[in-house]
């Protein structure tokens, strides 16, 4: 049976996130909730979940011995599916300007800015649910891409360098990415957690996904 590593940082959507993955698994997977290095290293896939401010979530990994080496030595070497979920999406990035300047994992070129609404009736945090515009074919958008909205709650979002390293986009006052996707890694702004019927779809798709 295939490990999925759900890396543990004190992140405040740790324990939603694992019941949501143990029932998209049904059974089929293992979810193992861990900040062991070796764990991590070993794992078939990753998730790294997220909520708060991307500095105090980019020192908190770092504070875990060996983990970030780990997350390196099983995503960007070995090739494990990685799916990064709101802020564990925006640490995929270079760089977090929130609360000054934070380097982030830099798998993917760009920053995460604050995001920006020119109707003065919508407010930030963007919050509730949302329709997606799809870019990509990742295999893991195909509820949304059909329509189905999922559930965000943020400030900031995560700007790629490189268009084609866009896989969805969100509209809140302004269009801005809410996926990414390169390889074999993969983020979500929103939270699948939070998004039903939706987001266990995406996650099931996501423990099937062969990039």
């Amino acid at each position: 049976m295939q490990q999925v590593a759900l890396i543990d940082y004190g992140s405040g959507n740790l324990r939603s996130a694992e019941k949501a993955l143990v029932r998209a698994a049904a059974g089929k997977a293992e979810i193992v909730v861990t900040h062991d290095p070796d764990r991590v290293a070993a794992a078939d896939r990753v998730v790294l979940p997220g909520v708060g401010a991307f500095k105090a979530c980019m020192d908190a990994l770092a504070a875990r011995p060996g983990v970030i080496e780990a997350l390196n030595a099983a995503v960007r070497d070995r090739g494990a599916p990685f799916l990064g979920i709101c802020v564990g999406m925006q640490l995929m990035a270079s760089r977090g300007h929130e609360f000054g300047v934070t380097a982030g994992l830099g798998w993917i070129e760009g920053d995460v800015r604050k995001i920006a609404v020119s109707d003065p009736h919508l407010k930030v945090p963007h919050m509730g649910w949302n329709t997606l515009e799809v870019v990509s074919d990742l295999p893991l958008l195909a509820g949304p891409r059909a329509g189905q909205p999922v559930y965000f709650t943020h400030s900031y979002a995560m700007f790629p360098t490189d268009p084609a390293d866009v896989a969805a986009y969100v509209d809140h006052g302004g269009r801005f990415p809410a996926a990414v996707a390169r390889d074999n890694m993969a983020g979500v702004q929103f939270h699948p957690e939070k998004s039903q019927g939706t987001g266990l779809g995406l996650l099931a798709a996501f423990l099937e996904w062969r990039p």
